[in-house]
């Protein structure tokens, strides 16, 4: 028996407040200064003089609890269950945010020479080596900053791989699993993504993708574990095939929390890997960013690589330029660096305990799965990896939709799971729990779907009409995304 719970998403002291262009006046000002002890001058360039910002004046206190109103209406990892399908939103720990802050760290210019540098080079240097281990790859980039970026970099290589050998290719293979990012990373290195589709398991059948490999195909992009939550199990026959006509496989690699030091993703076929530091190796990535893209590739690909590279001799670490047939920078610099001091710590303080978060990981997902597989539809009853999904078909009788439910869950505490993808399951509701979710939360979170679907079944216009207990009530989000106020005035 599910042990019953309280809904924790229950209303508190919510604080209004105006616009601050109201509460502001003129003459307010939330600083002091010394007094000015040079003269001041009033005929600077006119090019390099703004005009008056219309910006609200407050004083010091407003600042401060204007900003503590804010954190209190907003929901994030440290707030509660994060569930995000295909995110990754686990809880990360604080000491790497305080390490990346260091001054050593933070306050490292990157046009320093070299000789000033050797720390942050041998970082660098030291993660790479730990993600080919991670891996089972041969060589790898830091320079992407994010997933996508990744992507783009991996399928340049690709593009050069084939450039070189002089058969140049036209299509990419595009599994309708995959990230959805993948087509457009396809599409702008200037193959035409070509859609394959999953069989009744929700996985690739080789029977497809020998129909659809030709000579004229640079490769096929797999998503692994793909967005369903269920692990490509045909990978390694796949990558023979496409081996075999002179393509290459390209894994992104977003979902590795789920096989962290489980699986040799070179064993299984892969030559091209995008990962992203800030899904499974603790930097947060809400908000936008920062994050990081690492592309790791096999041996005979690692010609190809972005440079700068980070190369090390004699115990001494540096930047080398000297790579004829890189495809050349990818980002300024060298990439988001903070992050990688993350993922660097979060690493090393894990160790071989990398594995036992995708094993927690796994197993939260499909403990989730069997607790709700009779109360959602779930299309694909199979074990799953790191995440779950279901549907709303079962709601329908009731009038509600994916959209209702999530909403709702709001009202009990939770931050709604992904919806409405992967697109290839109508009314999807995609269940990511992580590793750092104790079983506890994973039962409360199960508590609050079953008493939902209840509430559905006796008054679907609860649902509807939620959230109730939050400071802004349900958006018009059709009219917010044709018609956005971006203006605070």
């Amino acid at each position: 028996m599910l042990k019953e719970f309280k809904a924790q998403g229950t209303t508190g002291l919510i604080m209004e407040e105006g616009l601050l262009w109201e509460t502001g006046k003129k003459g307010k000002i939330g600083y002091s200064l010394p007094p000015l002890d040079v003269e001041q001058k009033d005929d600077l360039p006119k090019e390099i003089v703004r005009d008056e910002l219309n910006l609200p004046n407050l004083s010091e206190v407003e600042v401060a609890r204007h900003y503590t109103r804010l954190s209190s209406w907003n929901f994030g990892v440290d707030t509660g269950t994060y569930p995000l399908g295909s995110c990754t939103m686990k809880y990360n720990p604080k000491i790497n945010e305080q390490i990346a802050s260091m001054d050593e760290f933070s306050k490292v210019h990157p046009l320093f020479p070299e000789d000033m540098v050797q720390g942050p080079l041998k970082l660098m240097y030291n993660l790479e080596q730990l993600l080919k281990e991670i891996t089972g790859l041969d060589g790898v980039t830091l320079q992407p900053a994010a997933g996508a970026h990744g992507e783009y970099t991996g399928i340049r290589i690709i593009y050069a791989y084939h450039k070189k050998n002089g058969k140049p290719k036209k299509k990419m293979l595009i599994p309708d699993t995959a990230h959805g990012t993948n087509p457009a990373s396809s599409a702008i290195c200037g193959y035409e993504p070509v859609k394959i589709k999953s069989n009744e398991k929700g996985i690739l059948s080789v029977e497809e993708i020998d129909k659809y490999m030709d000579e004229d195909t640079a490769g096929i992009m797999v998503t692994n574990p793909n967005t369903l939550g269920l692990f490509e199990e045909n990978i390694r026959e796949i990558a023979d095939i496409v081996h075999k006509r002179g393509g290459l496989v390209y894994c992104d690699g977003a979902n590795l929390n789920a096989i962290m030091g489980i699986v040799d993703l070179k064993k299984a076929g892969i030559d091209v890997l995008h990962l992203n530091l800030h899904k499974t190796f603790s930097a947060p990535h809400g908000g936008g960013g920062p994050g990081s893209g690492p592309v790791c590739v096999r041996q005979d690909l690692v010609e190809f690589l972005p440079v700068p590279r980070i190369l090390e001799k004699d115990g001494k670490y540096y930047l080398s330029y000297d790579h004829p047939n890189s495809i050349g920078r990818v980002h300024s610099f060298f990439g988001n660096f903070s992050v990688m001091v993350k993922a660097y710590c979060y690493i090393l303080s894990m160790g071989n305990m990398l594995k036992r978060a995708s094993e927690l990981a796994v197993l939260n997902a499909n403990y989730i799965k069997e607790n709700l597989k009779d109360t959602l539809y779930l299309p694909y009853d199979r074990p799953c990896m790191h995440e779950c999904v279901f549907t709303d078909k079962n709601l329908a009788q009731y009038k509600v939709t994916t959209l209702d439910l999530a909403k709702r869950l709001i009202d009990y505490g939770f931050h709604p799971p992904t919806i409405y993808f992967p697109l290839v399951v109508h009314g999807a509701i995609m269940i990511e729990p992580t590793e750092t979710e104790s079983k506890e939360n994973l039962d409360r979170f199960i508590w609050a779907i079953k008493e939902i679907v209840k509430e559905a079944e006796k008054d679907p216009e609860l649902l509807k009409n939620a959230p109730q207990n939050t400071k802004v009530k349900r958006l018009d989000e059709v009219l917010a995304a044709r018609k956005p106020i971006l203006k605070g005035y």
